[in-house]
């Protein structure tokens, strides 16, 4: 224990010291116990930003448009999405943030150090395209709320670029986690527009605990939905963001129930924003000649000036553009930061952009190229957002399966891996998400299917992959030695389990998958494959229609 924590695997020095965050400090050896809650208050505070801004941050411009879409075209009735997203969002966002605070490494570093070069190579060239796009869909986003607001599209978009490139180009951490925390505080202006528009409260609460398929509509479209609702809810980029966000900020073990709680309050910020977003779009269209022809963000803003007055309009407008600022943000750094990792670059917040020009080149120019490729004529803007979204919830059954493998690895978390609970929960998560880009494929094939025979599928494909799920999670949550150990000999005190830290990358031992691992490992490439296939030809055909 005492070597670990000593030698430790951190790829930037930078990434080791204070905690300065947004609102207090902690010293880099205050390991006292916290006593009274004035000091666990306190604590709390300092931690708080990763979790609040990876979850409000995924509020971003492709959400504001897939929840908008959900509610103009169906109503209410998809809201209970979000309800059975809460768990999956904890499960995912709380393995990575172990990971980072145990390990030091970011995740794809991680990936390509377990998995091999393919893999490795692939989790970072999948992560680069997607955000690439997503970041696309954050300055449409910017474009739409200030060509509402009555700004220039050209001098609006090049602005804001060169804002969010200065807003963490200072060198200071402390300033950017505190500009960052000014936006998601930004993100509340949803409530009062919520207010304002007074969906019926008993009709939300009831489509957000009952689950339902819209009666109108082609299945195949509501699946493109709701899978959207999925990938913009629960996106790959969160796991590398928050992984490395942590470790930026130089969380360690010691600190893992004060960010498991910053993570708790970015999800009920996330779920806030989003119930608002699909609550208030559905009464706005509702009984409406625009209801069911979703276009874009910006028409639900001209939407709010036509039937409820011009200020509801100009904060869904400001909140567009708050939130697409925050998710440029976020979605560039998780790139910049997964890259540094794997190319082993000076990668740190905490570096002025002269000491970490890599880093600050590729935040920077992923920036520009998106700013830039908004500003081209004939773009599809809508279509483009909604497709970016619908590809993130296809790919993170992939994510998911990483993490679940690296966090039940015990040369890289040692006592932190995960308990047989987490296991079985994200196994049923992975079973969803593969089953709902089946059913979406069956959806493409097969487009007059009934919503009785969705409904079917979803239920007995998820009983079957809760019993494969509890069946693997008995038969392999514990390797022989394991169950060999009394109980109480397994037991490891606070001290030991605060300090213990993950050796360097290159004295871990080689990872060997059994058999079981690579049969998935293979179905994985195939599932990708075929789904991704589905889901452009899907949206192909949205386009051509």
């Amino acid at each position: 224990m005492a070597n670990q924590k000593v030698e430790t695997a951190v790829l930037d020095t930078a990434h080791v010291g204070d905690i300065r965050g947004a609102l207090g400090t902690i010293r880099h050896d205050d390991i006292e116990l916290r006593q009274g809650w004035k000091q666990r208050f306190k604590t709390l505070l300092a931690i708080l930003g990763p979790g609040l801004i990876v979850m409000v941050g995924d509020n971003d411009a492709g959400a504001f448009s897939t929840y908008a879409q959900a509610g103009q075209n169906y109503g209410t009735s998809l809201l209970w999405t979000l309800c059975l997203l809460i768990p999956v969002l904890y499960v995912n966002q709380e393995m990575v943030l172990r990971l980072g605070a145990v390990t030091g490494v970011g995740h794809a570093r991680l990936i390509l150090e377990r998995f091999g070069k393919f893999w490795g190579a692939f989790s970072a060239i999948d992560l680069f395209i997607l955000n690439a796009l997503t970041i696309v869909t954050e300055f449409i986003g910017i474009s739409l709320g200030m060509d509402f607001l009555g700004v220039p599209k050209v001098a609006g978009v090049c602005l804001a670029a060169v804002f969010i490139m200065l807003s963490a180009s200072t060198g200071d951490f402390r300033r950017f986690e505190r500009f960052s925390l000014i936006l998601v505080v930004g993100s509340l202006v949803l409530v009062p527009i919520f207010v304002m528009v007074h969906p019926p409260l008993t009709q939300v609460s009831h489509d957000f605990l009952v689950p339902q398929m819209p009666t109108g509509g082609k299945l195949s479209d509501v699946m493109l939905v709701i899978i959207g609702i999925v990938g913009t809810t629960v996106a790959p980029w969160q796991l590398f963001f928050q992984q490395s966000y942590v470790i930026d900020k130089r969380i360690t073990p010691r600190f893992i129930k004060y960010e498991r709680a910053d993570l708790w309050l970015g999800i009920v910020l996330v779920v806030i924003g989003a119930v608002a977003m699909i609550s208030f779009t559905a009464a706005l269209f509702g009984g409406r000649p625009e209801l069911g022809h979703f276009q874009d963000a910006g028409a639900v803003a001209t939407g709010f000036a036509k039937y409820y007055g011009r200020v509801p309009g100009v904060l869904f407008a400001i909140a567009l553009i708050d939130a697409s600022i925050i998710g440029a943000m976020a979605v560039s750094l998780s790139t910049a930061y997964a890259l540094g990792d794997v190319l082993s670059l000076k990668h740190s917040l905490h570096r002025k952009p002269g000491d970490a020009k890599g880093f600050y080149a590729m935040y920077c120019g992923l920036i520009a190229l998106a700013a830039a490729l908004v500003l081209l004529p004939g773009v599809p803007l809508g279509l483009l957002t909604n497709a970016v979204q619908t590809l993130a919830g296809v790919l993170l059954p992939s994510a998911t399966v990483f993490l679940l493998i690296l966090c039940n690895d015990k040369d890289v978390l040692g006592p932190w891996v995960n308990n047989r609970v987490t296991n079985l929960l994200t196994a049923v998560v992975v079973a969803v998400l593969v089953l709902l880009s089946i059913i979406l494929t069956a959806a493409v094939v097969f487009p007059d299917m009934s919503g009785e025979t969705i409904t079917d599928i979803l239920i007995s494909g998820g009983v079957v992959g809760l019993v494969i799920a509890i069946a693997v999670n008995v038969l392999h949550a514990r390797e022989e030695a394991d169950r060999s150990i009394p109980k109480q000999e397994r037991k490891i005190d606070l001290k030991a389990l605060y300090s213990w830290r993950m050796a360097p990358l290159t004295k871990l031992p080689t990872m060997v998958l059994s058999q079981r691992n690579r049969l998935w490992m293979g179905v994985l490439r195939v599932y990708l494959v075929v789904a991704m296939g589905m889901v452009i030809y899907r949206v192909i055909q949205v386009a051509l229609i």
